[in-house]
């Protein structure tokens, strides 16, 4: 199977200014493109030359792996933003984040927390756990919480790659701002599948 840089649901600069123009076309245009190339070289003559990325992120190791599941990651997190897109969760997911965190406030603070002291390179993860609870997850540099049985829901990239050309060092701020342009509406659709 080959994969493909997926394309974007928004223009190149539509999330400005909370991610630029610039970010997406490194970020997007180079990072995640990179680790889809990446993994197409790496599994020709493979056990996974066949594999779904999930197949690749349940049972690969090394480049394989770290490759595959960048692409599932990165994918998963640019789906996940609209310039337009619904502001905050409703329904279901709104109600499970209140029975969880106690509010969507307190899951916002935890989720930024998560996020802010990862150490290094890595991902905060909202999941549906194991026991159909909804759970905050870091991951470092590839990990990906379904290696654990979880579903994934939300995620927050912190590799700096992902911010610094906007941010600098400042990750607070790029965590700060990206809840702006999160589409809970896309967010709300994964809770419900």
């Amino acid at each position: 199977m080959s994969f493909n840089l997926p394309k974007l649901p928004y223009a190149a600069n539509a999330l400005e200014p909370v991610i630029s123009e610039k970010t997406i076309n490194f970020h997007y245009g180079k990072h995640h493109q990179a680790y889809v190339s990446n993994v197409n070289n790496l599994i020709v003559g493979t056990a996974f030359e066949n594999a779904t990325l999930e197949e690749i992120i349940l049972h690969a190791d090394g480049g394989i792996f770290n490759n595959g599941a960048q692409v599932w990651n990165h994918t998963f997190y640019f789906m996940q933003f609209s310039p337009d897109g619904c502001k905050e969760p409703k329904d279901e997911l709104k109600a499970a984040i209140e029975k969880k965190f106690g509010s969507f406030e307190a899951f916002r603070d935890a989720f930024s927390k998560a996020a802010a002291t990862l150490f290094g390179s890595g991902w905060a993860w909202l999941v549906i756990n194991t026991d159909g609870e909804l759970e905050i997850v870091q991951t470092s540099n590839a990990g990906n919480p379904m290696r654990d049985g979880k579903k994934p829901l939300l995620t927050c990239d912190v590799w700096e790659h992902a911010y610094y050309l906007d941010k600098q060092n400042a990750r607070p701020q790029y965590i700060a701002d990206f809840w702006k342009i999160l589409d809970w509406k896309v967010i709300s659709e994964r809770f419900a599948e």
